[in-house]
Order: C-alpha cells, then sequence, then structure tokens
C-alpha cells in the first residue's frame, strides 16, 4: 500500500478505558445522569458535542456549554492517563520502519487537536505524520468517510492506496465508506461486533503482530 492512516485512541496508544471512565464522571456525576460503563462505552465515537447530544438529546446545552464540557473531559483524561502513556507494543518500530520506506503516514482521529498534541508531543513522534486531521478539521465525524478522504488528499494519495489502522466498528465503516481497507487493533472491541464490515484486512492485539510486517 502507498499510505497509512491511523486512528488515535484505541489504535496507537491503549486509552479508551480512560477516556470512557472521564466522560463517566462528567455525565453521572457532573450532569446529573445515570449511564453505566456499557452505554457510555457504546457511545465512544464521533466528537465530543455528538456524544453529549446522543446521551442527553440536541438542546440540552449550548454550544459553548458542550464546548467547555468537552475541554474539561479531556483534562481529566489526561490527567489520569499521562501516567500510562504509552505507543501500542510494536508501533514504535513500525512507524520507523514504515518511515524508512517513504510510507507517507497521517492520523485520522475524532479527537480534538487538544488531545492529539498531547500524544505527539509527549512521545516526540509528530515527524512521522505528513497529515493530521482531527475533530476539529471536519464537518462529519466517523462513520462518515470525510475524516479518512481528508487525509488521503493531504497525503496525495488516492483512497484504495491507503490502509486505516482502527480500534472501533464506527471507524472501520468510515474506513470502508472511504473506499479503504483497514487493520483492526483489538484494544477495546471483540472481533464479532465487525462482522458487518467486508474491508477488515485482518484483527492484531498489537503492532507485533507478524501480518504488520507483511503491510511494508
Amino acid at each position: 500500500m502507498k499510505a497509512f492512516i491511523f486512528d488515535l485512541n484505541g489504535t496507537m496508544i491503549h486509552d479508551m478505558e480512560f477516556h470512557t471512565r472521564a466522560w463517566q464522571s462528567i455525565l453521572n456525576n457532573d450532569l446529573g445522569g445515570n449511564f453505566s460503563w456499557a452505554e457510555v462505552k457504546q457511545q465512544m465515537y464521533g466528537k465530543n458535542q455528538e456524544l453529549l447530544v446522543r446521551m442527553f438529546g440536541p438542546n440540552k446545552f449550548s454550544a459553548a456549554e458542550m464546548e467547555s464540557l468537552s475541554l474539561e473531559k479531556e483534562k481529566r483524561y489526561q490527567q489520569e492517563y499521562q501516567p500510562h502513556l504509552q505507543l501500542l507494543p510494536g508501533l514504535p518500530e513500525f512507524l520507523e520502519a514504515a518511515h524508512q520506506r517513504g510510507i507517507p503516514m497521517a492520523i485520522g482521529s475524532a479527537a480534538i487537536m487538544f488531545n492529539i498534541d498531547f500524544v505527539l508531543n509527549n512521545l516526540n513522534i509528530r515527524h512521522y505524520f505528513q497529515a493530521i486531521v482531527s475533530a476539529d478539521d471536519v464537518t462529519l465525524s466517523k462513520p462518515h468517510p470525510e475524516t479518512f478522504l481528508e487525509a488521503a488528499q493531504q497525503l496525495h494519495v488516492a483512497p484504495a492506496d491507503c490502509i486505516v489502522f482502527e480500534d472501533v466498528p464506527k471507524g472501520a465503516e468510515a474506513a470502508q465508506n472511504a473506499g479503504m481497507k483497514t487493520v483492526i487493533l483489538t484494544t477495546t472491541h471483540q472481533k464479532a461486533e465487525f462482522d458487518a464490515l467486508y474491508n477488515v484486512l485482518h484483527f492484531a492485539a498489537d503492532f507485533h503482530d507478524p501480518f504488520m510486517q507483511t503491510l511494508l
């Protein structure tokens, strides 16, 4: 393949539990909700504001209130996750090998840049990526293909020549909608949850999986 596009949370770093925990705290303790862990986890895709709308309806919060809640959630997530921040096993070597081979790489994430910068700056990996598409850069979130199509455009690569690395069904569906194949990291979801999709090349626990080397 000619390019790699990486989702961030749950794909490059194993942090979805910390996101879910931060959201559950805000939704229940700050906002008076009564959502179970499973209910919150099911909504862990798309933009933060979209999650709030899905949980409370479209008229509960103003745009400014949702922006404030979104930032507060990320601050709590970062504070709790930072001591554990590291790339998935095998990913540092995979990124370096792809870089050495001249394979262009991008990040296509529903995270805001505040979170993407948190990862790239603390792990010193920004130089590997020629494009970064965040929640701030798109109108329509995954499973709409805009995120991945924009990343491919910035890399100057046809969608069909991109492989997407994802961890959630909605992200894999976005790749499918973009005409891209995907490799699933099984950090947060079971294989059976992807059964409806036809673009999945492989399931892997991490980047030490031998299949990853076949992509280089």
